[in-house]
């Protein structure tokens, strides 16, 4: 029976009993795992094949930046992005089209919006040319080329397995009660806000009065 009110007229199938086991025809509804330790084993020996096949260059692939995800519910974490800007490369003395062939991802559609993020992934550029090993092409002094590293540098040299070749370092978002300033009181962020945008809007007519009173002194 419903309550009182318009509801739905109740059609409840009794005939199901725990999960449609009742008869041999509906046992096939049931799924198992009896293979989860067998999967297990086999995406280890395919992790290990693909970093065999992909050695010495590191198992993640190309070295990509640390990117704000878009909206307001998670642009307050990080993650990785898909490529570089030309900005931060230029920044960082990389040429876009020497990027791929070294292991870094490029994106020419990206841009920077704030100076903090263009820094932080320059200096994640220059982190990995610090540590950028580069193997020659072909054996032999003629495959050596510039800017190859030195042959005495490759002996013995570790296989990155990271999931993000340099770790990004996210922030701790919590932030622990401390007593509120004199200086942090006194301050209004309507008014520095407001103040900013009266500057913005007036700035145009403030550079032409500017600008006039400069020609009539002349």
């Amino acid at each position: 029976m419903t309550g009182a009110g318009n509801h739905v007229i109740p059609n409840v199938h009794f005939r199901k009993v725990n999960g449609m086991t009742k008869g041999g025809h509906y046992r096939a509804m049931f799924r198992t795992w009896f293979d989860q330790a067998a999967r297990k084993k086999r995406r280890s020996q395919n992790r290990k094949a693909k970093a065999a096949r992909l050695a010495p260059r590191p198992v993640a692939g190309l070295l990509r930046p640390v990117v704000h995800p878009p909206t307001q519910r998670y642009n307050m974490k990080l993650r990785l992005g898909k490529g570089f800007t030309l900005e931060e490369l230029r920044e960082a003395k990389i040429s876009p089209k020497l990027a791929p062939t070294i292991g870094i991802a490029v994106d020419h559609r990206r841009r920077n919006k704030c100076a903090e993020s263009l820094q932080a992934n320059v200096n994640r550029l220059k982190l990995y040319k610090s540590k950028l090993l580069i193997f020659p092409k072909k054996s032999g002094k003629k495959g050596v080329k510039k800017g190859d590293t030195p042959k005495s540098e490759l002996q013995n040299v570790a296989q990155n397995t990271l999931k993000e070749i340099i770790p990004v370092e996210r922030p701790a978002l919590r932030v622990k009660a401390r007593a509120i300033t004199g200086v942090e009181k006194e301050a209004s962020a309507y008014k520095t806000l407001k103040k900013a945008r009266t500057n913005l809007k007036y700035d145009g007519a403030k550079r032409k009065k500017a600008e006039e009173a400069k020609s009539k002194d002349a």
